[in-house]
């Protein structure tokens, strides 16, 4: 059987009338039913996530979003405009799966895309970083980055298999148990140095993502994960491989938000004995958002990336 662009796009027949304007989407020879890039090297799948993480997706228009699905669509018809080239089509594609959620094809609350991870966690994790020395700061910052991940998780749901109550449970403990870990290592950080109490949201981070994550997927580590093989088709179903895989997801989790998290600290540290931070206090917040960010748009793709995974 010879390997066709894909089965969408082929659904044209040879006998098929193409409209006028338009050409057969299988001669553009490519598959926008698989990512672009290899997903069998850690190159291949770093590129597919920076691609899919692009903080500018999240500024899309309305109208090009629109743009964007009418010709993925068409290209899953079988037939796309003439002036339709590959590097469109695949750009088309990108900016439909950033926005656009691929179960449904409804457009996806924003602050929930991938491409808005790196600007909204650099501003909560900046916070987080700057406003840690109170209890109300400690609790307010860490609630508010797991509601964060939770709307990241609604938005994102297989609507199938993950119900309000799942996510509620997953949300209550994630935030209780960050918020608990904050508020003890903070505790314990006044008897340490001053440098010590800096690290406090990166240790509740941790904590929390070990407990989210488990929570959410807690059907697959009870029934198992589908297995596929080389062409996609499902196999079976292994317990085995989700006890794999959801220690994979945590790692590369925390992985994304350590450098910034345990790096931010000693920066700071160092810029509050300058002379320009005395005088002007209040630029400690935005230099650290601002250097947050700058690392989380290196770690969010490339730790997404670490592991092979199946979208």
């Amino acid at each position: 059987m010879s390997s066709s662009p894909s089965n969408a796009a082929s659904s044209v027949s040879a006998g098929a009338v193409v409209a006028e304007g338009m050409i057969a989407a299988s001669s553009l020879g490519i598959d926008i039913a698989k990512p672009r890039w290899s997903q069998e090297t850690y190159g291949g799948r770093a590129q597919h996530f920076i691609t899919i993480t692009n903080p500018l997706n999240a500024f899309a228009s309305g109208k090009q979003l629109e743009e964007a699905r009418t010709l993925v669509n068409q290209y899953r018809a079988g037939q796309v405009p003439a002036t339709t080239t590959a590097d469109k089509m695949w750009n088309a594609k990108h900016l439909y799966d950033s926005a656009f959620h691929p179960d449904t094809g409804e457009k996806m609350l924003i602050f929930g895309r991938m491409s808005a991870q790196v600007p909204c966690n650099m501003a909560i994790t900046g916070a987080m970083l700057t406003f840690y020395k109170t209890t109300p700061q400690t609790m307010f910052w860490q609630w508010a980055n797991q509601t964060f991940n939770a709307l990241v998780n609604y938005t994102n749901r297989n609507g199938d298999s993950m119900s309000t109550a799942k996510l509620a449970t997953a949300y209550c403990g994630a935030a209780g148990t960050a918020t608990s870990t904050a508020l003890l290592f903070n505790y314990l950080a006044k008897r340490a140095p001053p440098l010590a109490a800096r690290f406090v949201p990166a240790v509740a981070v941790c904590a929390a993502n070990s407990v989210n994550i488990p929570l959410m997927r807690i059907d697959e580590l009870q029934e198992g994960v589908e297995i596929v093989n080389a062409d996609g088709q499902v196999v079976g179903n292994s317990k085995v491989a989700a006890t794999k895989a959801i220690p994979q997801v945590i790692m590369a989790r925390i992985a994304m938000a350590m450098p910034p998290m345990l790096s931010a600290p000693f920066l700071m540290s160092a810029l509050e004995k300058k002379a320009f931070i005395k005088k002007s206090p209040w630029l400690i917040a935005p230099i650290q958002i601002v250097y947050v960010g700058f690392c989380l748009t290196f770690t969010t793709p490339l730790c997404c990336a670490i592991f092979p995974q199946r979208r």
